[in-house]
């Protein structure tokens, strides 16, 4: 979800609403073997926000009553949780030169460190950049880091910079966030371009060029028309839910999620916008210092945590259950079909709701699917099929037209 602020928009201090009626200890939901064997990737992981926090550590079990973070290497393995796409989050700022240098330092920066971090445990992880290394690293025994862009806004005024990030394997790319930007009108902004900017029709067509795909989520509804109609490779929404389920722009309504499906694409469900945001002048207070969790210290961190769950303990950020997650889930799936859903739940970036308050809990999504009659086959293709298969287009269009 991450909020928009005046100047920056925070990013996983929102994670933290999904420390809301917290689990009694962490256990893990029981794994029962379809889950366990199926790979399972989730689109839209927020977690680098945690990489660079003094004395935390990524390969490190972490308890959510002491803790924000809804995502580590421990958790992932008890919740079957194989990897997915590590997003490069930058906060929206000025659309000026100053403020796209100071962005892409930030981009750049966040991306180096997701690299290191999969680098330093590599022995349980490994980065992926094509379709075929997540089934590759799962067969070795390793979980799987692809990496994604979530705001397009530090590539400044040309879409050259597009090319640079593809070759740190950035695979995943968002063209717009919470406001409106160089390239797109958001669909929690009012609109400015009426869709895509003419920059933002060129950035179309370098992702199409340089094989990477096309991430409509944050996105208004005329810039998701133009991207179906201009891209010439399926797109993806990495967390986005339903609008017919829960009215907010932020979702996509049955129409379009048709004509998503009909070209290829997928919405990859999410725990945000199943109700009503809890925000408040408290809450607002506290955003800001989640984003910037990495420059505090030990001490300010726990003060800030406890903070945090203090406020979720009375009023948590989301108004939703694991109930009406299932029902809105079953109904996306019911209008596009098993072959064009997928799941980013956006851990550690504002996602969590009773029931599914981090990744432990992952595995009470495939029981109930099971329960509702999806096969084996159908369980594979939400949990990494589809999303595999848009990338290998992707990777498809890229040959094609000689990107790089």
């Amino acid at each position: 979800m991450k909020r928009a602020a005046p100047i920056a928009l925070s990013a996983a201090l929102l994670a933290l609403g999904a420390c809301q009626n917290l689990p009694a200890g962490d256990a893990a939901a029981p794994v029962d073997a379809t889950h366990r064997k199926l790979l399972t990737l989730d689109t839209h992981l927020d977690s680098p926000v945690h990489f660079g926090r003094q004395g935390w550590s990524f390969g490190e079990r972490h308890d959510m009553r002491s803790d924000i973070a809804q995502l580590d290497l421990p958790r992932m393995e008890d919740g079957n949780l194989d990897g997915g796409f590590f997003a490069v989050f930058t906060p929206q700022g000025p659309l000026t030169p100053d403020g796209y240098a100071q962005a892409l330092r930030w981009a750049q920066a966040r991306s180096l460190q997701i690299d290191q971090t999969v680098t330093r445990f590599g022995d349980r992880i490994g980065a992926a950049r094509d379709a075929v290394d997540a089934p590759a690293l799962q067969a070795s025994g390793k979980l799987v880091a692809y990496k994604s862009i979530e705001n397009s806004y530090p590539l400044g005024d040309s879409v050259a910079l597009l090319s640079d990030f593809q070759r740190q394997g950035v695979r995943l790319v968002g063209v717009v966030h919470t406001a409106n930007n160089q390239f797109a009108d958001s669909a929690t902004d009012q609109p400015r371009w009426n869709g895509l900017s003419p920059l933002g029709r060129d950035w179309v067509k370098e992702m199409n060029r340089l094989g990477m795909v096309i991430d409509a989520s944050h996105a208004s509804d005329a810039v998701f028309d133009q991207l179906l109609a201009q891209s010439r490779a399926p797109i993806l929404l990495s967390h986005s839910g339903s609008r017919a389920m829960f009215n907010h722009p932020r979702n996509l309504d049955d129409a379009r999620l048709r004509k998503l499906a009909a070209a290829g694409g997928a919405l990859c469900f999410t725990t945000i916008y199943l109700g009503n945001v809890q925000m408040g002048p408290e809450r607002e207070a506290l955003f800001d210092k989640v984003e910037h969790i990495s420059s505090l210290n030990p001490a300010e961190q726990a003060d800030l945590i406890a903070r945090w769950n203090a406020l979720d303990a009375t009023t948590p950020l989301w108004n939703a259950s694991f109930e009406q997650y299932m029902a809105a889930l079953l109904h996306v799936i019911s209008v596009a079909g098993v072959d064009h859903v997928c799941f980013g739940a956006d851990f550690d970036g504002g996602g969590g709701i009773a029931g599914l308050e981090q990744v432990t809990a992952l595995p009470r999504i495939t029981q109930r699917l099971k329960g509702a009659g999806y096969s084996d086959a159908d369980l594979e293709k939400m949990w990494s099929g589809n999303v595999l298969r848009i990338l290998r287009e992707a990777e498809r269009h890229r040959t094609i037209t000689g990107g790089d």
